[in-house]
């Protein structure tokens, strides 16, 4: 197995499904890990209560035995779908392997949730903040402004921030290339006022950080291609300036990029190419905002709210 993560993962049926899903489905680090937290648990379980160990031993009542239990531990129903779906993923491989014959996951079902709104910062916090002369004329300051505004200008996921490549930021054409989930690349416009931060950017990464190959677009101010740990951090500490909002997180940047836009008539089709959802159901939660909003504002203003 790739030790990757997770050193306590030794049950081969674990560790074949993981690489699958690694170097097959490209999954992400983060999915990885939490697809590897579920069935490390799991199998403890199964070894516990039912002294088995083996995927063709399990039965489908274990299944349920070990999700009746997280239940009893109040496991949020989300944590519990996801949990669901690992084994959804790992017994359907186990299949393909030809380790089983039967799939004990198969008539599992999602438990329902209530549908979780996306936060986001309001239109004019975001410009507020990104007023220019809040950050330094420094380094560190055209740093940080870099990052805040191309994840709110662009709507990219973190991931795609941290290794956005210097060479695929086409300032000529006003655009960029990012590698998002399943390894897909899309492309994203940049308003001209970025495109000219990304420059002045550049100029400046340039003579402060000497004699470093340049590969990504982002250094720190030691000459270290950024960090998502880093990228974190910038963001809370700005957003704190602006917003008394519990989360302060760049995928909080991302929902309020395709907020905005949807909340100024932006197509939804738009929206979803730009974001690099796979479906439109990822996208038409920004129209549940935008609903809320409009009762929102209509129980403020109509005397009949």
């Amino acid at each position: 197995m790739t030790t990757f993560f997770m050193s306590e993962i030794q049950h081969p049926s674990i560790q074949s499904f993981l690489n699958f899903i690694k170097f097959e489905k490209r999954y992400s680090l983060n999915t990885l890990r939490a697809y590897g937290d579920d069935l490390t648990v799991f199998f403890q379980f199964l070894k516990s209560q039912f002294d088995v160990e083996q995927p063709s031993q399990i039965t489908s009542s274990m299944i349920r035995s070990w999700l009746a239990a997280l239940t009893l531990q109040k496991v949020q129903p989300r944590s519990i779908n996801r949990k669901i779906s690992s084994l959804k993923s790992f017994f359907k491989h186990c299949l393909v392997q030809g380790t089983l014959t039967k799939n004990p996951a198969k008539a599992l079902q999602i438990l329902k949730t209530r549908k979780r709104l996306p936060s986001y910062v309001e239109q004019d916090q975001m410009q507020q903040l990104l007023e220019k002369n809040i950050f330094p004329a420094n380094y560190e300051g055209r740093f940080e402004y870099l990052v805040i505004a191309l994840l709110y200008f662009t709507g990219m996921r973190v991931s795609e921030l941290v290794n956005l490549k210097e060479a695929n930021v086409e300032v000529g054409r006003l655009q960029l290339k990012v590698l998002g989930k399943g390894n897909k690349e899309r492309i994203i416009p940049m308003h001209k006022a970025l495109a000219e931060n990304v420059v002045e950017y550049i100029k400046v990464r340039n003579q402060e950080l000497q004699n470093i190959a340049f590969n990504q677009l982002l250094y720190t101010a030691k000459g270290r291609a950024v960090s998502t740990r880093q990228v974190y951090d910038i963001v809370k500490k700005h957003l704190s300036t602006v917003t008394t909002a519990e989360k302060k997180s760049p995928h909080v940047l991302r929902h309020s990029f395709a907020t905005h836009l949807t909340g100024n008539g932006a197509e939804l089709n738009a929206v979803k190419e730009l974001l690099g959802h796979s479906s439109l159901a990822a996208t038409q939660v920004y129209t549940h905002n935008s609903i809320e909003r409009l009762r929102d504002i209509h129980k403020k203003a109509h005397p009949k709210g």
